[in-house]
């Protein structure tokens, strides 16, 4: 039982934490960081602040941290007596007599094993501090309102790339092939976009009309992809600082892909670090590409790193901002039809969460990603539109200008388009942001301005079904021909397939019996630069024609497909599946299909291959046992997926009697 004092210390420090960001203004966190240890951080601290009143105790947010070497000093370099310090789970505890508009240097060494927040994958190292605290892996203020510049310094061996916040201002050679990383930090920031990135990378390098060096990393075997992944990058990062009409606000931007990354992408300041799921090839390009996470990182310099919510009820002031803008990005980049198309899907998506029962006001802590990121976008959207492009453009500079630097709340925002627009936003706020029910109406008015989504509304085979055979052979958009080839009453003729890619993809995908008539069309279909198209087509040719399988294992064996190996996958089931297809490869190829769920490849390659093992009833002890090492892995949706296959498993006479020999065989994943 803890003791009475004790109790009344964690009662009355309570109270003085909620008051801290009143009563501290920490200015400055400068860290020397090592990593010589496995999974482990280390390294000196400084922390220079100034007390806002007369307090007896600071404290720094710290989980499950070792510490050493404690001092405290004023503003004239002398060390503060009588200090105590309190060393808690979460926290790291400053004592003494902290006297008004004083201020002090904290400085310290520690040390920490990160259980989230600082990842070590393979020969990566990287962080996410959103939604994880950055306290996990550096001592720092967890409340967002806080503001701090962030030094980083950061030692590690030769060969490496090791990237963090703001500019690159030294690289210092030390002992044992090692070398030192100086960063440095011009403005101030919230703690969750602090970052760090540590890999084996090759760069390329461009520069904005505005002068500001953007970098791009890649992995040196991904240097035929760098095209492709960051395409648009420097077209889109010029348009969004005229747009935004505010000049980007940090000195430097990077982008780096990381391994097993736990979201798309991270907007860490002047750091975007994003999944390297999303490094694509020219034809993954054209099914799923990077560009959208791209701009939406790229405007959340301004929208959440320049000025940043106070708190989870103005989320949407940081994601409906960078959906907004990323779309405006697109439409730049891809037309007013794409524009449109996207807030289509997105009132799509909107409709379904309400449709489900589970929409809730933009203004509300607990909202869903759906109503953040696109109820958010649409909201702005209309309020473009309601109040025109000039006063929205000025009312936005206003707001960045006037705030930067510092947390707003969405009255903040409120006020400037009132000011600009001299207009009455009471009644915008109670339907977009206060009311949970979803305003259909404003939103089919909208899109209805649109002719390719009142024409994609329009066509249907049932509302004039003697169009529907034409249709296809029509001046009609790919995305409403896609719409007729998914009804069920639309049947594929040969001639359809003399249309675009999308529309060819369509086919693959609903045309799952094929006519012998077809077969010759159908087959061009593995040509395509699609994956999505290929991975389809060769399945369903596959099936429907026995006597020709060989032939199209032959065609499409040296196809990947994207970072999960879509097609290469499909390719080894369908091979062991062939019996007469290289006979005396099959346990190679069972070989191959089975590596592929070991721990040194990405988690959706690994999810991927097992998801075929199960479909050919194929686990044996190696990939059970990597089975069991991925239902402890940090990222969430893969632990999910493995831990649920584990039980659809263990239920499976087969593989229990396996797991089971395992077990007493004492196996540890």
């Amino acid at each position: 039982m803890k003791s009475f004092f004790s109790l009344l210390f964690v009662f009355i420090f309570g109270i003085v934490s909620v008051q801290q960001v009143e009563n501290v203004d920490f200015k400055r966190i400068k860290a020397e960081l090592n990593f010589k240890e496995a999974n482990r951080v280390s390294g000196f601290v400084f922390v220079y602040f100034k007390v806002l009143r007369d307090v007896n105790s600071v404290y720094l947010d710290a989980l499950d941290m070792e510490f050493k070497s404690l001092k405290l000093t004023d503003q004239n370099k002398n060390e503060v007596e009588s200090v105590e310090y309190q060393i808690d789970a979460d926290k790291i505890i400053i004592s003494t007599n902290f006297k008004e508009n004083e201020e002090y240097l904290l400085q310290f060494w520690y040390s920490a094993t990160p259980k989230k927040a600082l990842y070590f994958i393979g020969d990566q190292i990287w962080t996410q501090g959103q939604g994880k605290y950055t306290s996990s892996w550096l001592p720092s203020i967890d409340d967002t309102n806080d503001k701090i510049e962030f030094d980083l310094s950061i030692a590690y061996q030769d060969g490496y790339e090791v990237l963090a916040n703001g500019r690159l201002i030294a690289k210092e050679a030390i002992a044992q092939n090692r070398t030192t990383w100086h960063y440095d930090m011009s403005e101030p920031m919230s703690s969750y976009l602090v970052a760090l990135a540590i890999g084996k990378y090759s760069k390329k390098t461009e520069t904005s009309d505005s002068g500001i060096p953007l970098e791009y990393y890649f992995y040196p075997e991904d240097s035929s992809r760098v095209e492709s992944t960051f395409r648009f990058s420097k077209h889109m990062f010029d348009f969004l600082e005229t747009k935004i009409g505010v000049p980007y606000p940090w000195e430097i931007y990077r982008q780096v892909p990381v391994r097993d990354f736990l979201y798309s992408g991270m907007e860490n300041t002047t750091l975007t670090i994003f999944s390297d799921d999303l490094v694509v090839d020219a034809i993954a390009f054209n099914d799923r590409n990077y560009v959208n996470v791209n701009a939406h990182e790229l405007v959340h310099q301004w929208f959440g790193n320049l000025v940043t919510a106070k708190s989870g009820e103005h989320h949407w002031l940081q994601e409906g901002f960078a959906t907004y803008y990323a779309l405006l990005a697109e439409r730049d980049v891809f037309g007013i039809d794409y524009y449109y198309w996207r807030l289509y899907e997105y009132a799509q998506q909107l409709l379904a969460q309400e449709n489900a029962g589970e929409s809730t006001a933009l203004l509300d802590p607990k909202s869903s990603s759906v109503t953040f990121y696109q109820k958010g976008c649409w909201a702005l959207h209309v309020l473009h539109e309601q109040v025109g492009e000039d006063a929205f453009a000025l009312a936005v500079k206003n707001y960045l200008q006037k705030h930067k630097y510092q947390n707003v709340d969405t009255s903040d925002f409120i006020k400037e388009i009132e000011m600009t627009s001299d207009q009455d936003l009471s009644e915008f706020v109670k339907i977009w942001l206060e009311d949970s029910v979803l305003p259909q109406d404003i939103m089919v008015q909208s899109l209805n301005r649109s002719e390719f989504i009142r024409e994609y509304i329009d066509v249907s085979c049932g509302t004039y079904p003697e169009k529907c055979n034409n249709y296809l052979v029509s001046d009609i958009s790919d995305k409403a021909k896609v719409k007729i080839l998914s009804q069920p009453n639309y049947e594929i003729k040969l001639e359809d397939f003399n249309n675009g890619l999308e529309v060819r993809q369509a086919i693959a995908q609903n045309m799952t019996t094929i006519p012998v008539e077809f077969k010759k069309s159908y087959e061009t279909l593995l040509n395509d630069a699609s994956y999505v198209t290929i991975e389809n087509a060769l399945y369903n040719l596959w099936v429907n024609f026995p006597a020709d399988r060989a032939k199209y294992l032959h065609q499409t064996k040296d196809i990947y497909g994207f970072n999960d190996y879509n097609v290469k996958l499909l390719w080894l089931a369908l091979h062991l599946n062939t019996i007469e297809y290289q006979r005396d490869k099959k346990q190679d190829v069972f070989d191959e299909l089975r590596g592929y769920t070991d721990p040194r490849f990405g988690f959706d390659l690994r999810m991927n291959a097992f998801n075929y093992l199960k479909l050919i009833h194929g686990f044996d002890k190696v990939s059970l046992g990597n089975l069991k090492q991925a239902t402890h892995h940090h990222n969430w949706r893969f632990q999910q997926f493995a831990k649920r296959l584990m039980i659809e498993l263990q239920d499976i006479e087969d593989y229990r009697a396996i797991l089971d020999e395992m077990k007493s065989e004492g196996y540890r994943e």
